[in-house]
């Protein structure tokens, strides 16, 4: 699936927006491939067997950084999406959901006619730099996890 078939879009990340942080990602190609992605054998992949992760393609301190933002099967390791993203975005995100008690923030997959794939409530995102390396500070880790 190509990135440019999704689009992302964040709400609950600044004061004047309410809710929790939400990364919100549409999908505007033919739907059978990604839902056969958001699928296993046993049923519908769920928040534990998903993984998600933010690589940055400039350093954090160009003038407008973008990156890929990807969701991956968590047993195969398979991207189930990729979608290019402004690392604004995906660091209001981690900042807003770092800032709340719980430290979580959800993940929506939809079509653009509205229909829900997937929803998936997270607490880790992982923000690596443009050589892999794992931004910590940038980074929703959950306290007690080791990476």
């Amino acid at each position: 699936m190509r990135r440019d078939y999704f689009t992302l879009e964040t709400a609950g990340v600044t004061a004047d927006e309410s809710g929790e942080p939400t990364v919100s990602i549409t999908y505007e190609g033919p739907t059978d491939e990604l839902e056969t992605r958001l699928r296993r054998e046993d049923g519908q992949l769920d928040g534990d067997g998903v993984d998600v992760a933010y690589r940055l393609r400039e350093p954090l301190d160009a003038e407008a950084p973008t990156g890929v933002f990807a969701v991956s099967d968590r047993v195969t390791g398979e991207y189930v999406l990729e979608v290019n993203a402004e690392s604004a975005s995906i660091l209001s995100v981690v900042e807003a959901a770092s800032a709340d008690a719980d430290g979580r923030y959800r993940l929506v997959i939809e079509t653009d006619d509205g229909n829900r794939l997937a929803a998936y409530d997270k607490s880790t995102l992982l923000v690596y730099d443009g050589d892999g390396n794992l931004l910590r500070d940038r980074s929703l880790i959950p306290s007690g996890v080791e990476i």
